[in-house]
């Protein structure tokens, strides 16, 4: 009978990695559920549509007198609020006419899809996103044939932006199948060379991280050295780009001594690596290395993204067991309630988390390609369209930057591990449920009593503040403080020491059960101009104990951590 099992979950692992290379790795029961909840409710509404024929006729009605006014040479701005169409040659037949069209078509859309009542919230949202996608797809800015800006320019250059564009097709096309391609061409932004450059050595390496210790910058340093979680779904260097945004030398240059963990890039024979082998090879075997080369010292432990969701489950299974190496614990865009992930809520479902589990399972790991494609699909107009117009038809690549090469230098996740941190924090958010097991031992997160400090961006569509914020009701901290700042998830945390587009509000708690809704906090919250950064630095050194000391040496052999390789090391090398 296990047998039988295994046979028919092997069997129905094959059928959806086959629908996924179809559908391009998206679960469609969800989307035609969705429509079906749609279409037989708007069926089962007079009223609306009722409505919706109404509008259908104005949008015709309106759109035949503009075609008419149009016709007659008349200069006329087709849509004012659309950017898109803002340049004057939109203003002109026929171009006018295509993109007021879109206009109205896209409005009567988003109309349809939104107002249908009783649609089960999901259902609303996926008919949305589709509807988007669709919308995204027919504007007539996307196309040479419809856009007249693309024709002059096409005009203008003899077509050389057309012949640049095709050449730009292939060496992309070269590079998807043979990623190594690119690397004969010299990188503007190379890790090693303009990223990552903040000096320090690999004092720890095992199966699945390198540990950094950076080189000291000044005479003497706080006692307490910070330990940094980096997500594994991204390469570390993020928290390391160009010395004008670098976090880490930002730290180091403030006094302190700064650890970071490099995740290795696992491949298919890493398929059964889990969430506790996250845990404990990663930030636990981190945490003993950084206290046996900084001895009777605690530690400011600080995670970022799903790093800081890992590294908030270690600290409060050590707070369970009475382990008081923490000196506090900073979480940079981190989600410990899943309850409200906001847009990747999209594609997280049981349906798609079962396709997205057969993918991993066949291939052991998630590329980074198949996750970039969902996030493409999340801003399409911004990652996809706008990219792929300047690139293939205007002939011009974007000018890289830091966080371009960055974002390009991908990462895989083992089947084991991504399948359970799906499954159990963001479909059944076990997390903050109070259910979620680490070694055998539930996680408790009110055992968290040591300084909190958390940070959230304002338009942040991978951890939504308001989710990121509900982290003050899972702990009893008596020393919480909640930071806001503008700008996304990336951005927003690398924003450099000095941003003369950024603010932040602040807010700080002294006992552990008051609270506020995320709209009052945000009324109460001191506003201040500029980067978080100097903000949280202050916090550190007020919660750094004790006067500064000489800096450590770097590594302990005696130890079993001897210094071993020059930053950044191997494991973020890897492809």
């Amino acid at each position: 009978m296990i047998q039988e099992n295994d046979a028919a979950q092997g069997l129905q692992r094959e059928i959806r990695a086959s629908l996924a290379a179809v559908t391009g790795g998206i679960a469609p029961d969800d989307y035609v559920n969705a429509w079906w909840d749609w279409y037989l409710r708007l069926a089962a509404e007079p009223q609306q549509q009722a409505s919706l024929t109404k509008s259908a006729a104005d949008a015709a009605f309106d759109m035949w007198n503009f075609s008419v006014r149009a016709a007659t040479g008349q200069s006329l701005q087709p849509a004012p609020d659309d950017k898109r169409f803002s340049g004057t040659a939109w203003n002109q037949w026929p171009y006018n006419v295509y993109a007021h069209a879109y206009t109205n078509w896209s409005g009567w859309w988003q109309q349809a899809v939104s107002s249908v009542p009783s649609v089960a919230p999901k259902n609303a949202a996926l008919m949305e996103f589709m509807g988007k996608q669709m919308i995204e797809a027919a504007s007539p800015a996307n196309h040479l044939s419809t856009n007249p800006e693309l024709v002059e320019l096409t005009r203008a250059e003899s077509g050389q932006n057309l012949v640049r564009g095709f050449q730009n097709w292939l060496q992309d096309a070269q590079h998807a199948i043979s990623p190594d391609a690119a690397a004969a061409k010299p990188a503007k932004f190379a890790l090693g060379r303009e990223l990552g450059v903040t000096p320090g050595m690999v004092v720890l390496r095992n199966d699945l991280i390198e540990l950094i210790q950076y080189s000291p910058q000044s005479g003497s340093v706080y006692a307490e050295p910070i330990l940094i979680t980096p997500a594994w779904i991204m390469k570390y260097y993020i928290l390391d780009l160009s010395p004008v945004n670098s976090l880490v030398r930002y730290l180091v240059e403030q006094g302190h001594t700064v650890f970071m963990i490099s995740w290795k890039n696992p491949t298919k024979t890493d398929r059964n690596l889990g969430m506790d082998d996250y845990l404990k090879s990663g930030v636990l075997d981190a945490l003993a290395a950084v206290t046996a080369i900084v001895p009777k010292r605690k530690v400011h432990a600080v995670g970022y993204c799903i790093g800081g969701t890992l590294l908030t489950i270690a600290a409060a299974a050590l707070a369970q067991r009475g382990d008081h190496r923490l000196a506090s614990l900073s979480l940079l865009a981190a989600q410990t309630d899943f309850s409200e992930p906001g847009e990747l809520s999209l594609f997280i479902s049981p349906s798609q988390l079962a396709m997205l589990e057969a993918v991993m399972h066949k291939a052991g790991v998630l590329s980074s390609d198949q996750m970039a494609s969902s996030f493409a699909l999340l801003r399409s107009r911004d990652l996809l369209w706008t990219p792929a117009v300047n690139t293939y038809v205007k002939g011009k690549r974007d000018e890289p930057n830091d966080m371009m090469a960055w974002n390009a230098d991908g990462t895989r996740m083992p089947w084991r591990m991504h399948t359970e941190y799906l499954q159990k924090l963001y479909l059944e958010n076990e997390l903050a449920r109070g259910e979620f097991s680490a070694s055998n031992r539930r996680i408790d997160l009110k055992s968290l009593r040591l300084p909190l400090f958390v940070v959230g961006t304002e338009t942040d569509h991978v951890a939504p503040w308001k989710s990121v914020y509900k982290f003050r009701g899972l702990t009893r901290s008596s020393d919480y403080t909640f930071l806001l700042t503008s700008g996304g998830h990336n951005a927003g945390i690398i924003s450099g020491p000095v941003h003369p587009k950024r603010r932040h509000r602040v807010l700080t708690w002294s006992d552990a059960t008051s609270s506020l809704t995320p709209d009052a906090w945000q009324q109460k919250a001191l506003l201040k101009a500029g980067s978080w950064w100097p903000t949280w630095a202050g916090w550190l050194a007020q919660h750094s104990k004790g006067k500064r000391v000489a800096p450590p040496s770097t590594g302990n052999a005696a130890k079993g951590y001897p210094p071993q390789q020059a930053a950044p090391g191997t494991y973020v090398l890897q492809k």
